[in-house]
């Protein structure tokens, strides 16, 4: 296991709390004043900007008396030894996730929240946030080279909110030992910002006008469609080998290219090309496809997926401290795709999905999470098409296993040879329930289905 900050509580106790409370179970459901004006880091984006914002709420031991149940909402209290935010009025928002200073440490704990929704008042009931911190950008990689990279929870989803409240039990407490936690505990509010109108529209012209980072961002992929689409078309098997042409060093001859999926862009799902870093960074080639569950929860519907990708985006960025969002592509319950890191589909993009193995592979989020609830089965579907197309381009067998180089994480030493699937979960190469034992179940038969469509 990776080593972790040990911080006494009484250093979190310092923290102050940021926004005036709102009612507790106990107290009225009437609405509650507005917050102050937002920091300017939280204002609406000016106009020209896709608008989101995040909001950083420090997180404090939780000692105050307990709220009275009422009808509306009948939860307990969160017992005094744990830390979090007592139920606050925030500005709106639907994703949250909990960050801390150190990548390296872990939160060892149970981390929970309630929500509530905007506009009906309901508070949801208590939801567990998956604690993990295993995406993340390989360790020595120029990614992580100047220490701002934060350890964090999986984001999670949970729709448009204007109230939550926090609590965290560390394990120590509920083992009656020392209460150790990592040090900097804030919880992040992610609002991801209406798409820009011309792709809500769905129109058949590409929107404009392009900024640079939309051009330099669009341009990665303009031999698969034109400047600026919102999408890149599915194609039959025939006509996907002239993708080939858009991968330096590709295996001449080969055939065993599947039929390319239809993949939504990046100015597709609305990405505001500003909040990345401008320069884009590739591995050598593609030889493993990692697949992933997002651990963001499975309550959205796929016309909220380009929001829950946006959000996604800003926490990565902004909450994470990474240079983009991590995987290179995602693809919805529906079974559509998406494009994710910046740099192009069909070119060797080094993500930050799965620590000590980003080089030489491609990272897939399946949204949602998978180790109680089965995947969707249009998104398994998806894997298989993606990978089949993905992985031939590069002239991988998806049935095939391969020795990858370890980069150093919680399972493998750095420098270990270890021996994978082409296809693999996230768990194969690190200590993990991603991407979920019902989705990782699926992976056998995605193996096989990827290896028919490339025509083996």
């Amino acid at each position: 296991m990776r080593p972790f900050l040990a911080t006494c509580l009484g250093a979190v106790c310092t923290a102050a709390l940021a926004l005036p409370l709102a009612p507790t179970a106990g107290a009225s459901a009437a609405p509650v004043a507005a917050p102050g004006p937002a920091p300017a880091a939280q204002r609406p984006a000016p106009s020209g900007e896709l608008p989101g914002s995040t909001q950083s709420l420090p997180v404090a031991v939780l000692g105050a008396p307990a709220p009275r149940p009422d009808a509306r909402d009948a939860t307990p209290a969160p017992a005094p030894q744990s830390l979090g935010l007592p139920a606050r009025a925030v500005r709106p928002f639907s994703l949250l996730g909990v960050v801390w200073d150190d990548a390296a440490a872990e939160l060892r704990g149970r981390v929970q929240v309630r929500t509530r929704a905007t506009g009906s008042g309901d508070w949801s009931g208590w939801r567990d946030v998956q604690v993990h911190n295993d995406d993340a950008p390989d360790l020595g990689s120029a990614e992580r080279r100047n220490g701002a990279v934060r350890g964090s929870t999986a984001p999670l989803w949970v729709g448009d909110s204007d109230a939550v409240q926090l609590r965290i039990t560390p394990d120590a407490v509920r083992h009656r030992a020392r209460a150790v936690l990592p040090g900097g505990l804030r919880l992040e509010l992610v609002a991801p910002g209406e798409a820009p109108g011309a792709v809500r529209a769905a129109p058949a012209d590409p929107p404009a006008p392009l900024t640079s980072e939309d051009t330099a961002a669009s341009a990665a992929n303009t031999k698969l469609a034109p400047l600026g689409a919102t999408e890149i078309p599915a194609l039959d098997q025939a006509a996907s080998l002239a993708d080939l042409t858009a991968v330096e060093g590709a295996p001449p001859g080969h055939t065993y290219v599947g039929p390319r999926p239809r993949i939504v862009t990046r100015a597709g799902w609305g990405a505001d090309e500003q909040l990345r870093e401008k320069a884009f960074t590739y591995t050598r080639t593609v030889r493993a496809a990692f697949v992933h569950h997002s651990g963001s929860g499975n309550d959205y519907d796929c016309a909220e997926a380009p929001a829950l990708i946006r959000a996604m985006y800003r926490f990565h960025v902004k909450s994470n401290h990474w240079r983009d969002i991590g995987y290179n592509f995602l693809i919805d319950r529906c079974g559509t795709v998406y494009e994710g890191r910046a740099g192009g589909v069909a070119k060797p993009v080094m993500g930050a999905h799965t620590l000590g193995f980003n080089s030489d592979s491609t990272g897939i989020a399946v949204l949602g999470t998978f180790t109680d609830d089965e995947p969707p089965q249009p998104a398994v579907e998806a894997i298989a098409r993606l990978t089949a197309w993905k992985l031939g381009l590069y002239s991988v067998d998806p049935r095939a296993t391969i020795k990858m180089l370890s980069g150093g994480g919680n399972r493998f030493p750095k420098g270990t040879k270890v021996p994978l699937h082409v296809i693999s979960g996230h768990r194969d190469g690190f200590t993990t329930d991603c991407p979920g034992v019902h989705l990782y179940d699926k992976l056998a038969a995605t193996r096989r289905a990827a290896a028919s469509l490339q025509g083996r």
